[in-house]
């Protein structure tokens, strides 16, 4: 096996050990972008002399006996939506193709300062505009499981890039499912912390109220450890939660017996593809044959989340996307224009995709006079009994199990034409963006040779036990969990 295609948890354990080095990590990632990465398109931007000027930097502290952070010497990617000082950061997008910001996203800094090796800023759907990684303006990016099918999205660069072993570890954003659905889509374990668990500072954002930041990696583990660097309060975050900062593998001998696993009859209706169902039901008995108490529950107001998500994320999404005119930063139209209302409407009409443009005029129309109260208000009070029934459901159960997605990995193209087709891929995973909970997709398995997603849900703050059931579940099924790195820090 390459080193590429180990878990972060497997190479901290082996570099603890001496038994290889971060520079041999490092280049044989590399080795595998330029093997893939001209079909599979994950990058925007490679940064491999940094990265590798960032290894031999880690392999110095290792070298000196320091105690090291478990991220010291482990590559990793970033969507191309957070900042990086001096590092071009484009969100996918030609408005912002020349963009290069002056400071760095508190989530990659504490990455950068635990010793991560950055590989680069992976490819997304236009403003993490998209659920297939088709609306960026730098091309589509290609799902390494199966090319001729799409990586889901918006963060299906970083999906990708861990799935083809272009990287080891990624960062992603999750605005209605953009870390889940990827992850689902290309095998991968993806994490969406609970809103305000990980600071939102210099992540660009699309619809503030429902943007987290949040973890890929090949397992669970890797999940936690990378999630155990970027959490945290920060002050230069206005809706950064001042809540204790646990060590999220610390749970992961507790199994999962005589845990109370909800199952929402709204999530196994018509419309999902029965062999996904299949698939999750497989997981669901594992883990109830294995001490797992599996309770039916009821999210009643389930069927108003696509409707009440895409009309709150659209009106947020005109509000700041305002600020592209061509004026500040970023692209502005060549054109000879008169004025500057001219000068405001040609940059924008050239910068934006489609896909931008459209949801930017569905958010200004829904907050427009007279359409605000019947519109984006009525989403509001939908998104509120959303919650509720959430807060109901957790006073029964310990966590829920749900499909991610209720279909498999769709073909490039299939769905562009068609918007609605596309927004209801997201109909498992926008119910947590609204509510702020914290969600996970966890692999259970192939169909026709494509991955399904088991997602796991937790009550706010409780990422503990969303990574307790899917490490438990890997470990169950010796699937994806590899030797873990525990004592590592010891040596």
């Amino acid at each position: 096996m390459e080193l590429c295609d180990r878990s972060a948890c497997e190479l901290a354990g082996m570099l603890r050990k001496r038994e290889i080095s971060s520079r041999e990590i490092t280049e044989s990632v590399f080795k595998r972008i330029d093997e893939k990465e001209e079909t599979i398109n994950a990058y925007i931007t490679t940064t491999r002399e940094t990265a590798l000027k960032q290894a031999d930097l880690a392999d110095k502290k290792f070298r000196n006996g320091k105690r090291t952070p478990l991220l010291n010497g482990i590559p990793i990617a970033i969507k191309d939506i957070l900042c990086t000082q001096g590092i071009r950061t484009t969100c996918g997008s030609n408005i912002l193709s020349n963009f290069i910001p002056t400071y760095t996203a508190t989530a990659v800094k504490k990455v950068l300062q635990a010793g991560a090796v950055l590989t680069g800023k992976t490819n997304m759907d236009e403003f993490a505009m998209g659920s297939s990684t088709e609306n960026s303006a730098f091309g589509s990016t290609r799902n390494p499981v199966n090319i001729e099918h799409v990586p889901g999205g918006s963060s299906g660069g970083s999906a990708a890039a861990v799935s083809g072993g272009e990287t080891i570890l990624a960062i992603g954003t999750d605005t209605g499912g953009s870390i889940r659905l990827p992850s689902a889509y290309c095998g991968v374990a993806g994490i969406k912390p609970t809103y305000g668990r990980v600071s939102r500072y210099g992540l660009i954002s699309y619809a503030s109220s429902l943007d987290q930041i949040g973890a890929l990696g090949r397992t669970t583990e890797d999940c936690a450890m990378l999630l155990n660097v970027i959490c945290g309060h920060d002050r230069l975050d206005s809706t950064s939660a001042q809540v204790k900062k646990p060590d999220f593998r610390r749970s992961f001998n507790k199994g999962i017996k005589g845990l109370k696993v909800g199952l929402p009859r709204e999530y196994f209706v018509e419309g999902i593809d029965t062999r996904v169902e299949d698939q999750i039901m497989k997981a669901v008995k594992v883990l109830g044959k294995n001490g797992a108490d599996i309770i039916d529950i009821s999210l009643p107001h389930t069927k108003y989340a696509i409707s009440a998500y895409y009309l709150i994320a659209t009106a947020e999404a005109s509000s700041n996307l305002a600020r592209y005119d061509g004026v500040k930063y970023g692209f502005r139209s060549n054109h000879d224009l008169p004025d500057s209302v001219r000068m405001y409407e040609e940059t924008r009409s050239e910068g934006f995709g489609k896909e931008v443009k459209r949801r930017i005029m569905l958010g200004t129309y829904a907050l427009s006079a007279g359409y605000y109260d019947a519109y984006y208000l009525k989403a509001q009070k939908a998104r509120t009994l959303i919650k509720e029934d959430f807060d109901k459901a957790f006073e029964k159960v310990d966590c829920m199990i749900t499909p991610v997605s209720p279909c498999l990995p769709f073909k490039l193209g299939e769905k562009m034409a068609d918007p609605l087709q596309m927004y209801l891929v997201d109909i498992y995973t926008v119910s947590l963006n609204l509510t702020g909970l914290p969600g996970m997709s966890v692999n259970c398995g192939t169909v026709d040779g494509l991955p399904v997603g088991l997602q796991i849900i937790g009550k706010a703050f409780d990422e503990e036990m969303v990574l307790r059931v899917g490490n438990a579940y890997e470990k169950i099924l010796k699937g994806p969990h590899r030797k873990d790195a525990k004592n590592a820090e010891k040596r």
